[in-house]
This record gives structure tokens, sequence and C-alpha cells, in this order.
């Protein structure tokens, strides 16, 4: 099961679908309202995933959102997990950006899962993260990101304490779910549990 970020499409995810299933993989990939509340899109993951044991990939905002479904539902059984640039510790930018009115409105309801939390992996399942380190992305215009980043979502707002492994590669915040590299990376771990 593949979940976009924020405001994009299902269609985010079409390519790296397209190359999860030339390796055999089934895909599906997952839409949802980014302005409407986290719980009420936790739900609706929880609905469509009912009694299935699926690999999740996702990316940005939908990665957090994965993130949150899994500790939500503790007992709902898994295949491995990947996450793309997913801030589930929190997002500077996504605060920036709700600083103003405008930002407000465009995050909607998803406003307060962006700010700063401890971020951490008791399940079993394995759980693998990459994130990227060209900053190029809205996020810059919104002011200086410290540390590595995206250009959206800084190294460190991916770290999750209990993770399986966690990659750095070089790439925009919004070329990690059409990097080729990328797909090699989640392919390999979903078949092995690691990157390496």
């Amino acid at each position: 099961m593949l979940v976009p970020g924020l405001w994009m499409p299902a269609a985010e995810m079409w390519l790296i679908a397209a190359r999860l299933r030339a390796a055999g993989y089934a895909t599906r990939c997952f839409a949802y309202r980014g302005r409407e509340p986290f719980q009420a899109n936790i739900e609706r993951v929880a609905r469509y995933v009912e009694g299935r044991c699926v690999h999740f990939v996702g990316h940005s905002t939908g990665g957090v959102l994965i993130y949150d479904f899994l500790r939500q539902f503790p007992a709902h059984a898994c295949g491995r997990v990947v996450l793309l640039g997913a801030p589930v510790r929190g997002c500077l930018a996504g605060r920036r950006l709700g600083a103003a009115a405008i930002g407000r409105w465009m995050l909607g309801a998803s406003f307060a899962r962006w700010t700063e939390c401890d971020a951490d992996w008791r399940r079993p399942e394995r759980l693998g993260v990459i994130a990227g380190t060209r900053p190029l992305g809205l996020g810059r215009a919104l002011g200086r990101l410290p540390g590595e980043n995206d250009g959206v979502v800084r190294v460190d707002e991916t770290r999750i304490e209990g993770m399986a492994e966690h990659v750095l590669v070089r790439e925009p915040h919004s070329g990690l779910p059409v990097s080729s590299r990328v797909a090699s990376l989640v392919r390999r771990f979903l078949a092995t549990g690691r990157f390496a």
C-alpha cells in the first residue's frame, strides 16, 4: 500500500508503484484528504486495510499517516514499512507555513500534527526510513532549515527510535517518490528488511 504526501493525488506514487509491480508486488495507492483531521484519515486507513497484512510505503505526510495508524492499531499485523521523507517528529516548515492564515487554511486540521514530538517504533515489523538531503523545496521559501534537509523536511525530523535502518539519499523532497535509486532501496527493504 502506497500513500502520497500532503495535497498530492495517489498518482504521485504511480512511478514507484510501477517499479514495485515490475518486481512482483501487487500495489495499491491510497488517497486521503490532507486538510481533514489526521484521526479521520487514520480511521480511513484502518477500514481500507481491514483484515489484510500489507507492506506500507509512504511519502511525507503519507508516511506520517502510516506511522500514526500503526501506532494506534498495534494489533494490526503488517509487512515491512518504508517511510520516505516523513516528518514523524514534527515539521518546522509546516509550523512556519501554519503561522500565516493562508497557511493554516492550506494545512487544514492536519496543522496540529506538525508540532515537535518524540517518535519511537515498538512494533516487531521492520521499519526503514529514507531521508533526502538535496535542499530544494517549498520549505526553504519559508526560511532557512537548520541541518541536513530535503528542502521541506529536516533529516532529524525523520528519525525514529527503534527503526531498523535510516538511509540518506541526495534527493529533494518531491523527488523521493520518483527516484529510481529510492525505488531500488524500497524494493530491497521490502524483500530483505535491509537497505544494504
